[in-house]
């Protein structure tokens, strides 16, 4: 079973100033431990992840949404390509299966076998609902809630060298890094992070962009306006969150109809400002 101590043992590397996941504004020191999350903040942010894509039910862990040429599985329905069919956005299903055997997680035999999404399509998906496999699937995912949320935190450890890579202007490099190291000094801060890099991507892919312009963590840093303290961020945070998927939904073709989840998102951004 996934342990969460080494969680703070992953943040060690990328934070060089030490801040720790409390309700205060960290404290850089020299050297520091990094954050430290604790087993009950992530036990509450995997749940709260869990509710805001599955609405916490065993049923919504295996979904293919109207529209979509893939599944999206887990708590933070990670994305599932068919083979040969791959789409703009990043896969992260066989990410997090790869993060699993990491860690010596039991899984079924066919999920380790697979060389992806074994359903052709959604109305094959939808035919399999009541299937033994199906079941098993949905069960697996149930049962491994922790590794799942351990493996969004790693997402999150690795994301700010990559947004930083992505981000030109030296400028702005130091206001996504200020912004992030603010936002990770608090409990509801973090999970903002956590749960937005899930929702959205961190935001440096060229395909994940409309009219030249994206919408993953590292654009939502880019657009907060500035604020004096953690608690002053996490609203800001929420605010440019929903600036910047208003703006995702007024730049996307036509066709695929985006606006028809606008409300959705808007609601898990208020979730940020409301905190766990």
């Amino acid at each position: 079973m996934f342990r969460y101590s080494p969680i703070s043992l992953l943040f060690t590397s990328l934070f060089a100033a030490g801040c720790v996941a409390t309700d205060m504004p960290p404290s850089p020191s020299p050297g520091g431990t990094g954050i430290q999350l604790s087993e009950a903040d992530a036990s509450a942010i995997g749940r709260k992840i869990w509710q805001n894509e599955c609405a916490g039910t065993v049923e919504g862990l295996t979904s293919w949404s109207t529209g979509e040429d893939f599944p999206s599985l887990g708590i933070g329905h990670f994305i599932w390509y068919v083979p040969g069919r791959p789409g703009p956005f990043q896969e992260s299903f066989p990410q997090l299966l790869a993060y699993m055997k990491e860690r010596g997680t039991a899984m079924p035999g066919w999920l380790v076998e697979a060389k992806g999404c074994p359903w052709n399509s959604r109305a094959d998906f939808l035919k399999e609902q009541q299937s033994p496999r199906m079941k098993e699937l949905r069960q697996f995912l149930a049962n491994t809630v922790s590794v799942q949320t351990g493996f969004i935190v790693r997402r999150l450890e690795l994301s700010l060298p990559e947004m930083q890579k992505a981000t030109p202007a030296a400028a702005d490099k130091e206001r996504l890094r200020a912004n992030f190291y603010l936002m990770a000094g608090s409990r509801n801060g973090l999970y903002a992070l956590i749960d937005y890099v899930n929702f959205k991507g961190e935001g440096i892919k060229a395909e994940e962009k409309y009219q030249g312009q994206g919408w993953g963590l590292r654009d939502v840093l880019l657009e907060m306006g500035p604020v004096a303290n953690a608690g002053a961020a996490t609203a800001e945070f929420s605010s440019a969150s929903k600036r910047v998927l208003q703006r995702r939904v007024k730049n996307s073709p036509p066709d695929r109809g985006e606006s028809r989840w606008l409300a959705g998102w808007m609601n898990r951004c208020e979730t940020y400002q409301r905190g766990l």
